[in-house]
């Protein structure tokens, strides 16, 4: 990896397909570190799950013997003390699997993404060059979680509240990517994005 890459970060609402964005970004020659793909390898580690059944139970580990993250789920997201807990945990391990990543990326890799849920609460968008937030309707996230993960709004509304209002992640971003159509129309944003980014960073 080259400092000369710029480095991309992110957000958006819950639902609003800031992965199906971030994925689009590699057409486009750029490597992608998804934290929330990592964070399902830290949790599968051997010594994590030892450290998360030491403090929660043999729940912890599902049948299949990876780790239950709908158990832990449904601690962190009613207990903040718990959630500091967990990414106390998680996020340095997960931070060293994106610098991995990174660190292999060629030359003329046109920009480095990082897809976090927790981009801005987390402190990663001082890594980045440019911060995009992904904009979809309430109504389109709705659906899109309701069938994706059986969620209901209640439960949306429940794992919103543990992040940053979502006007605060607008707000900080450099660019807006609207994503309530077709992928053509994302990808047309995706490039004209990277093209001011070249502007703005050579």
């Amino acid at each position: 990896m080259t400092a000369s890459i710029p480095i991309i970060g992110i957000t958006g609402g819950i639902g609003s397909g800031k992965s199906f964005v971030s994925n689009l970004f590699t057409s486009f020659d750029c490597v992608v570190a998804n934290a929330d793909d990592n964070t399902k390898v830290v949790l599968n580690r051997p010594e994590t799950q030892t450290t998360l059944t030491e403090w929660w139970g043999d729940e912890v580990i599902a049948e299949d013997g990876q780790t239950n993250r709908s158990f832990i789920a449904s601690i962190v997201f009613n207990d903040e003390d718990a959630r500091k807990q967990l990414e106390s945990l998680i996020h340095p391990a997960v931070r060293e699997l994106q610098n991995e990543q990174f660190a292999l990326a060629s030359e003329d890799t046109r920009a480095l993404v990082i897809d976090a849920p927790l981009l801005l609460e987390t402190d990663l968008h001082t890594l980045c060059d440019a911060v995009v937030f992904v904009q979809a309707s309430d109504e389109i996230r709705l659906a899109r979680v309701q069938e994706t993960r059986v969620w209901d709004e209640n439960e949306l509304r429940r794992r919103e509240e543990a992040q940053m209002p979502l006007d605060k992640k607008a707000d900080s971003a450099d660019y807006v990517i609207i994503n309530e159509s077709d992928q053509s129309s994302v990808m047309t944003q995706i490039k004209q994005i990277l093209d001011d980014i070249k502007r703005t960073t050579s």
